[in-house]
């Protein structure tokens, strides 16, 4: 199986509000988002105050948003985004055929699986021969008996990208302390 590299690049948490450029409060809520960018192969992580929010403020290429604190300096290290949020990310973007989504798609997978927040309930293979890629059959867990099963295509990550996606994740997910 051919090996993806792929350029992954989320960003990080800015501290300013991506509608006014205002200082984010630590202890304040706020709305972070991922979103398209045209010159960006991934997604792009921007946050915002809850008043610009809803004044309606939006990143062009909105894909994802949530409700968050903004981290505090003394805080220890928590999870930004819950388990569902991160489900219905990974259901997002099962239709969505960019080979950087696809990546990310997977190490998210992986990740959920490890968090046992998904099951692996088999593998297929799509395609002719060695050409054929591997596709990993998963349940959510607590789903209804006789589901069908969500797929997550194997898109031949090396194992540098596997590890830089997944810090990507990190990123999105966590707040530093």
């Amino acid at each position: 199986m051919a090996r993806t590299t792929i350029g992954y690049d989320i960003g990080r948490f800015t501290g300013t509000c991506a509608a006014s450029g205002v200082a984010l409060e630590p202890g304040s809520p706020c709305v972070a988002t991922l979103a398209d960018a045209p010159d960006h192969p991934g997604f792009v992580r921007r946050d915002y105050a809850v008043e610009a929010w809803e004044a309606g403020h939006r990143p062009p290429g909105l894909f994802s948003f949530w409700r968050t604190e903004v981290p505090r300096s003394d805080a220890p290290r928590r999870l930004l985004v819950d388990d569902d949020v991160l489900i219905e990310l990974f259901r997002r973007l099962e239709s969505d055929r960019s080979p950087e989504r696809a990546a990310f798609r997977f190490v998210l997978g992986l990740v959920l699986l490890r968090r046992r927040l998904l099951r692996s309930v088999g593998r297929e293979r799509e395609g002719e021969g060695s050409l054929g890629q591997e596709v990993w059959l998963v349940q959510v867990r607590g789903a209804l008996e006789g589901a069908p099963p969500l797929r997550m295509a194997d898109p031949g990550l090396s194992e540098a990208d596997v590890q830089s996606i997944a810090e990507q994740l990190g990123e999105i997910v966590a707040e530093d302390a």
